[in-house]
């Protein structure tokens, strides 16, 4: 009677106990962490069916397991913690995927390198974002997919869709080949220019870089502008009214030269023989004018007035008697 209750006692306390569950039995086959593992917190949209003790592997080599699955506090991502042994050295950008082992298989987290790796190793109590993680679809995704694409979707519509297009093209087949050709020159001459195109890019680039550091500058230059703007909005009325008295002054002007046209031709026409012959004078008449201004004391007679006499000079020649 005793030793029964004595084995009543000990299972008692012994479901009272923390009893290990499943997840928590290691699996045969599993990673070797060694002694000094690091730990990771790999953030996903959606870890479907990963459990814990699931697999961790870089380039199809196991170096790790997932220790936990939780969510985050708003309850958006599912952050897995998983163990590396610490001998594998990963940089700081890594990237991790949800895999899976076959078509029916297990899941595992895949990390990898990516192709501008950073200089800095991952480390012990990182966390991997969720903008470098994914996942591969379902099979359960991919059948359903089909499913809808063959019940209701696109497979049902591609019979008609062929026949209005035939429908469309039937008759414009030239057109359609100009089209096709034109579109074809088009990309070629796009595509030889690329190198302008994104010169032209970057230019347009740095002059909104230029504007962006000097949106001070550019602001106080449109605050100044807007005392003047409403200066201008005030004295609208006025302006209208100055550039229609200037509009009637040039009517008024066209209609002057207009009258006067004829007049203004026939004195020309007069001065045109008195015209010609001032270009017929040629030298002659500033020559004339120069010796008229400084007459009777010409240059010729200032020549041989040296002081205040007036020199003769003669010129003897030897002759005969």
């Amino acid at each position: 009677m005793k030793r029964s209750a004595a084995v009543g006692l000990v299972l008692v306390l012994t479901g009272c106990s923390a009893l290990p569950s499943a997840y928590d039995l290691p699996l045969p086959g599993g990673a070797d962490l060694g002694d000094r593992p690091y730990r990771v917190t790999v953030e996903f949209d959606d870890v479907l069916d990963l459990v814990p003790h699931a697999g961790v592997k870089v380039d199809d080599v196991s170096v790790g397991k997932v220790e936990d699955i939780g969510l985050s506090e708003d309850g958006s991502t599912a952050l897995v913690r998983v163990a590396v042994r610490g001998d594998v050295l990963l940089p700081a950008n890594a990237l991790a995927r949800l895999r899976q082992s076959s078509l029916l298989g297990e899941k595992y987290v895949e990390l990898a390198v990516p192709e501008e790796r950073s200089a800095s190793p991952l480390v012990d109590g990182a966390v991997i974002p969720v903008t470098r993680t994914n996942r591969n679809p379902e099979v359960e995704e991919v059948f359903g997919a089909l499913s809808m694409l063959l019940n209701g979707g696109g497979i049902a519509q591609v019979q008609d869709i062929s026949r209005e297009l035939s429908a469309a093209l039937s008759g414009n087949e030239a057109a359609v080949r100009s089209l096709l050709s034109t579109v074809d020159a088009f990309v070629g001459a796009m595509d030889s220019h690329k190198g302008e195109i994104t010169r032209a890019l970057e230019g347009m680039d740095k002059l909104a870089s230029s504007l962006e550091s000097r949106k001070g500058d550019i602001g106080e230059v449109l605050d100044g502008l807007e005392p003047g703007l409403r200066v201008l909005h005030e004295q609208r009325g006025r302006l209208v009214g100055l550039l229609d008295a200037l509009r009637d002054l040039s009517d008024v002007a066209v209609d002057t030269v207009n009258r006067s046209r004829d007049d203004l031709v026939a004195d020309l026409r007069a001065l045109e023989p008195t015209l010609r012959r001032l270009a017929e004078s040629g030298q002659d008449l500033p020559q004339s004018l120069e010796m008229l201004l400084t007459f009777p004391f010409t240059d010729a007679v200032l020549d041989g007035i040296k002081g205040d006499y007036l020199n003769t000079y003669l010129t003897l020649k030897p002759g005969g008697r």
